[in-house]
């Protein structure tokens, strides 16, 4: 098992497109980004935590040289005018609004919003901004598959500058949740517990401390 000197600070790996994992419960969503056919030209990207919605949504914005800007930030409508836009946490906006002239300005450039749930189920006091989050286009991410949440694996070990063994991603595989959190919860576990003391290796049987509910447990994947 291949690893480097541990380093405190780490660099943010920026998000690219290579870099997202497509199988066959998210392929439809990014089919939807991707085809741009998204009614009066907005669309929902709608997830859990974890699903791969900020990184899908950040590669759109700097492939379509969009504005970036939060649920809850100010805008300047004037200077959005004809760009496309991605608002992310859109279901946490408080500006009914905002969101209602950043729909209309749409039809100029085009608007993804990224949320955790529909924008049918999102509270709107105006009508008008009722319908048209109604009418919105959503495309849905679902929680990992195993084939989603080993490349997320995968990549947080690498974020961390460790090489882990295949027998070690599929362990974790058949253990944790299937979620985002889970997976960064258990890899920043590991890697703590490995520099603790003298360098122990990142690996299936460090796992089996944090998993096994204790040591009378059989372990049924070994």
């Amino acid at each position: 098992m291949n690893r480097q000197l541990r380093l405190e600070l780490r660099r943010p790996i920026p998000f690219r497109r290579k870099d997202f994992v497509v199988s066959a419960s998210n392929a439809e969503a990014v089919r939807v980004l991707d085809g741009r056919q998204w009614h009066a030209g907005c669309l929902a990207l709608v997830g859990p935590e974890g699903s791969g919605k900020t990184h899908l949504a950040r590669v759109w914005a700097k492939e379509a040289g969009a504005a970036v800007v939060c649920g809850k930030a100010r805008l300047d409508l004037a200077a959005l005018a004809g760009r496309p836009v991605l608002l992310e946490d859109a279901d946490r906006a408080q500006d009914d609004e905002l969101l209602f002239h950043l729909i209309n300005m749409a039809g100029e450039g085009a608007l993804l919003l990224t949320a955790r749930t529909p924008p049918s189920a999102w509270p709107a006091s105006l009508p008008d901004l009722r319908s048209r989050l109604n009418a919105m286009t959503v495309a849905e991410l679902p929680p990992p598959d195993d084939v989603i949440l080993e490349g997320v694996l995968r990549k947080l070990f690498r974020e961390r500058n460790i090489e882990p063994g295949d027998d070690l991603i599929a362990y974790l595989l058949k253990r944790i949740e299937r979620s985002g959190p889970a997976a960064l919860a258990i890899v920043e576990r590991l890697d703590n517990a490995a520099a603790e003391g003298e360098q122990r290796p990142v690996s299936r049987a460090l796992a089996r401390q944090f998993l096994e509910i204790d040591d009378e447990t059989p372990d049924l994947f070994a």
